[in-house]
C-alpha cells in the first residue's frame, strides 16, 4: 500500500482528484487536509466530507486547515502587501465550491486534528514512504514545516500543484492561484524543501492547463459505469464540471474545463509505483510528462508581481535547483487513464 497525504480545497478540480483517489485499492489514505483556497476553509471541509461519503470513503480523516493565509494570521512578522480578507474563487468554481452540484449535507464530522499536526503525523507515522500532495494552497504544509522541521526528509516525495513559470498567470498577471492565494507559505515550503532527495515535483498552470475534461469525455465516462453508487457520485460530478465548462466559455477557452488536479496527484502515485526501491529516488521520470530541474522561489514583495512563482534557469541566483518542474504533459495518454479509471470506479470493499 502506498500511504499518501492529500492537502486540497475542493474546488471542481480538487472533487476530481478524490474521485480518481477512490478508485485507487493500492493507496492508504492517511488523511486528507482541507483548507482556505478555492472557497473558505469551513467550506471545503464540508465539500471534502460530502464528496468521501458520497464515494463510500467517510473512513478517511479530514483535516481542517488553517482559515486564513499566513499573512493575515502571523501578526509577529510584518506583512507584505497583502488583502484585507482573502480572495476566493466562488466566480469559477461556484458560491460553495461544488459548482452546480448540490451534495448531500455530510454526517461524517472532521477530525479534531488539525491539518498541519496531521502532516507531521502522518510522516511520522511513515517515514521515508510517505507521498505528500498538495492541490491547494502550502498554508498547511507551511505551519507544519513550523511543527517539525524535518518533514523533508520524512517524506519520500512531495508533489504540489501550483505556479506559472514564465507564463501567463490565471489569477493576476502572471501568478497561479493556488500560489497567489498564500505566496508566504509557498515560498516557506520551496526553502524548507530545499535540499529533499528527491526534489518536489511542481506542476505550473503552463503544463497542466492541458489536462482538458469535455463533455464529451464526461458524459463516457457517466454513461459507462455501472456501479449504481458510484454512477450517483459521478452524476453529481458532472454537475459540478458543468459550472466549470460555463466558466471556462465566459473566460474565452471554450465549453471545456481545464483540471488541473486530478494529473498531480495521478503523476505521484504512479511515480510511487514505478520507482524501483534499489535505484536512486530521483532517477524515475515523472509519468505522462517532460520535467526539469531549478531552483524557483516567490514574489512576496513586488506591486504588479506579488505571488509569481520564479525558476532561475540560468543559476543567475548560485543556488542548487530545489524543485523538478513540469514542463509538458502527454495529456490525450493521462486524460485516457483518467476516463478509464473513473469509468470502472472503486471496488467498495472498503465501504462503510
Amino acid at each position: 500500500m502506498i500511504p499518501l497525504f492529500l492537502d486540497c480545497d475542493p474546488g471542481i478540480d480538487d472533487a476530481v482528484a478524490l474521485g480518481y483517489l477512490a478508485c485507487q485499492p493500492d493507496v492508504e489514505v492517511v488523511g486528507i487536509a482541507a483548507s482556505g483556497g478555492n472557497v473558505p476553509t469551513a467550506q471545503t471541509v464540508t465539500n471534502t466530507l460530502s464528496w468521501l461519503e458520497l464515494a463510500g470513503r467517510s473512513e478517511v480523516p479530514v483535516h481542517p486547515g488553517a482559515p486564513l493565509p499566513l499573512a493575515q494570521s502571523d501578526t509577529d512578522t510584518p506583512a507584505a502587501p497583502a488583502p484585507a480578507a482573502p480572495l476566493y474563487a466562488d466566480d469559477t468554481h461556484g458560491p460553495v465550491g461544488t459548482g452546480h452540484a448540490v451534495l448531500p449535507a455530510p454526517t461524517t464530522t472532521p477530525s479534531p486534528v488539525s491539518a498541519a499536526e496531521a502532516w507531521v503525523a502522518a510522516a511520522r507515522a511513515h517515514p521515508g514512504d510517505l507521498i505528500g500532495v498538495v492541490t491547494g494552497p502550502c498554508t498547511n504544509l507551511a505551519l507544519a514545516l513550523e511543527l517539525e522541521p524535518e518533514l523533508p526528509r520524512l517524506i519520500r516525495r512531495l508533489f504540489i500543484m501550483g505556479g506559472a513559470f514564465n507564463y501567463r498567470g490565471n489569477t493576476k498577471p502572471t501568478t497561479e492561484w493556488n500560489i497567489d492565494h498564500d505566496p508566504e507559505a509557498a515560498a516557506r515550503v520551496f526553502a524548507g524543501f530545499t535540499g529533499a532527495d528527491p526534489r518536489p515535483v511542481v506542476g505550473p498552470i503552463e503544463a497542466t492547463e492541458s489536462i482538458v475534461m469535455t463533455p464529451q469525455r464526461l458524459d463516457r465516462i457517466v454513461s459507462g459505469a455501472t456501479e449504481p453508487r458510484w454512477r450517483r457520485w459521478l452524476e453529481h460530478l458532472a454537475e459540478a464540471l458543468r459550472f466549470y465548462f460555463e466558466f471556462h466559455a465566459a473566460d474565452g477557452h471554450g465549453y471545456l474545463a481545464q483540471i488541473h488536479d486530478p494529473y498531480v496527484l495521478a503523476a505521484a502515485l504512479q511515480w510511487a509505483r514505478h520507482t524501483d526501491a534499489s535505484a536512486p529516488e530521483g532517477s524515475a521520470a515523472i509519468p505522462w510528462a517532460e520535467s526539469a530541474a531549478a531552483a524557483v522561489d516567490v514574489e512576496l514583495k513586488g506591486t504588479l508581481t506579488r505571488g509569481e512563482t520564479v525558476a532561475d534557469w540560468l543559476g543567475r541566483w548560485g543556488a542548487a535547483p530545489n524543485a523538478e518542474l513540469i514542463r509538458r504533459i502527454q495529456a490525450e495518454n493521462f486524460l485516457d487513464h483518467l476516463e478509464n479509471t473513473l469509468t470502472r470506479g472503486p471496488t467498495y470493499d472498503h465501504a462503510r
